[in-house]
C-alpha cells in the first residue's frame, strides 16, 4: 500500500511537469499547480490517518533517523517554496514583469525539491511482510 503512495505522488510530480511546460494556458497552468499543491498540503494529513506513526516512530526508534528528518525538511522547504511561487504568480498575473523570472527560478526549484521529496519518501516506504 505504501508503494501506491509513492506511485500516486509521482503522478503528481508528472502532470506539474507537464503545466510546467504548458505555462502559457494560464488558466490551466494556474487549476493544476493550485490542485498539486493543495494535495501536497493535504498528502501528510491522509498519511497520519493511515498509518501507524506512532508504533513507527516511537516504539521501532526511527524518529531519530536522519532520513526521517531530512524528508520533514524537504517538505518544509517545498511548502515554503509553494508561499513564495504563489506570491510571485501573483504578481505576474498583475502585470509585473519582474516578479516572471522570480516565479521561473522558484519553479525549477520546486521540481527539484519536490523530486527529492519523492525519493526521500520512497526511501522510507516499509516493504509489506508477506504471510508465511
Amino acid at each position: 500500500m505504501m508503494a501506491g503512495t509513492v506511485i500516486f505522488v509521482s503522478i503528481t510530480y508528472l502532470i506539474m511537469l507537464i503545466s510546467v511546460y504548458l505555462s502559457r494556458y494560464r488558466r490551466f497552468h494556474i487549476t493544476v499547480m493550485a490542485s498539486i499543491m493543495v494535495v501536497d498540503f493535504m498528502f501528510p494529513f491522509y498519511l497520519y490517518m493511515t498509518r501507524d506513526w506512532i508504533k513507527r516512530l516511537i516504539d521501532e526508534g526511527e524518529i531519530f533517523s536522519f532520513l526521517i528528518w531530512m524528508h520533514v525538511i524537504l517538505l518544509i522547504t517545498l511548502y515554503i517554496l509553494y508561499v513564495f511561487q504563489v506570491t510571485a504568480g501573483r504578481r505576474v498575473l498583475q502585470g509585473d514583469e519582474e516578479a516572471r523570472s522570480e516565479h521561473r527560478g522558484q519553479a525549477k526549484g520546486i521540481l527539484i525539491v519536490k523530486a527529492l521529496v519523492i525519493m526521500t519518501g520512497a526511501l522510507l516506504v516499509e516493504p509489506e511482510s508477506t504471510p508465511q
